[in-house]
C-alpha cells in the first residue's frame, strides 16, 4: 500500500528483455542497506517487487521483474534506459497517510491532451477510457505515474489536475508533454462504491 506522495525520482539503469517478463534495474537514492529483498516499491505508478539490490559507483540500485501483465497495461512497456520514475516505499505503520490510498495496481493508461503554466504551477488535462470515467470525480482523488492528485474539474471522459511547484520540482511531471502516456490508478474507495450500488 502506498499514499501517491513521491519520496525519489529514479533512473533505468538497465532493461533484460526476457521471454515473460522484463528485469529492470532502477538507480535510486535510497540506501541500499535499507532496500529489503521482497519490498514493494511503486515505479512510476506500477508495485513491483525487489528482486535483487545494490549500490555501484556510489549510486544504490535495485532491480525489478516486470511481467507480461503490467508491460500490456501500463506505461512499463515504453520504459528504456534513461527513463526517470517516481518512486514510492511502500507505506508502514505508524507513517503519515498524506496523500491518499494508493494500491500500485494501475487500472489503465491515460493521457494528457492539454497543459497550461500560470503563476508557476501547472494544469494538466487529460483522458481517461470511458469505463473508468464515472471512477473520477470533482475535488476527489486519483494516482497518476504514482502521484497522489485532486481532480481539479471533469468533463465527460476529460478531467484536469492541477500541480504546485513543489511537485514539480520533485517528480517526474516536469518532464511530461501533450500526447504523453501516463499510469492511471482511479480511487479505491470510489470503486469499492461503486460497486456496491452494483449489487444492491
Amino acid at each position: 500500500m502506498f499514499t501517491g506522495l513521491v519520496s525519489d525520482v529514479g533512473e533505468v539503469v538497465a532493461i533484460d528483455v526476457g521471454a515473460k517478463l522484463n528485469r529492470l534495474r532502477i538507480a535510486c537514492s535510497y540506501p541500499a542497506e535499507t532496500i529489503a529483498l521482497g519490498a514493494s516499491i511503486a515505479c512510476g505508478g506500477p508495485c513491483l517487487t525487489v528482486v535483487a539490490s545494490g549500490a555501484k559507483n556510489d549510486r544504490s540500485w535495485f532491480e525489478v521483474d516486470v511481467a507480461a501483465e503490467t508491460l500490456a497495461r501500463t506505461t512499463a512497456r515504453q520504459w528504456k534506459a534513461g527513463t526517470r520514475l517516481n518512486l514510492e516505499r511502500s507505506l508502514r505503520v505508524g507513517d503519515e497517510l498524506g496523500g491518499h490510498i494508493v494500491t500500485g495496481h494501475i487500472d489503465a493508461v491515460a493521457k494528457i491532451l492539454a497543459i497550461e503554466d500560470f503563476n508557476g504551477m501547472r494544469q494538466i488535462e487529460i483522458e481517461v477510457p470511458h469505463e473508468l470515467a464515472r471512477f473520477i470525480a470533482e475535488k476527489g482523488s486519483v494516482a497518476l505515474d504514482g502521484t497522489s492528485l485532486t481532480v481539479n474539474r471533469v468533463a465527460g471522459d476529460v478531467f484536469s489536475v492541477l500541480l504546485i511547484p513543489h511537485t514539480l520540482k520533485v517528480t517526474t511531471w516536469d518532464e511530461r508533454s501533450v500526447g504523453d502516456e501516463i499510469n492511471l490508478e482511479v480511487d479505491l474507495m470510489a470503486r469499492y462504491a461503486a460497486r456496491l450500488l452494483e449489487v444492491r
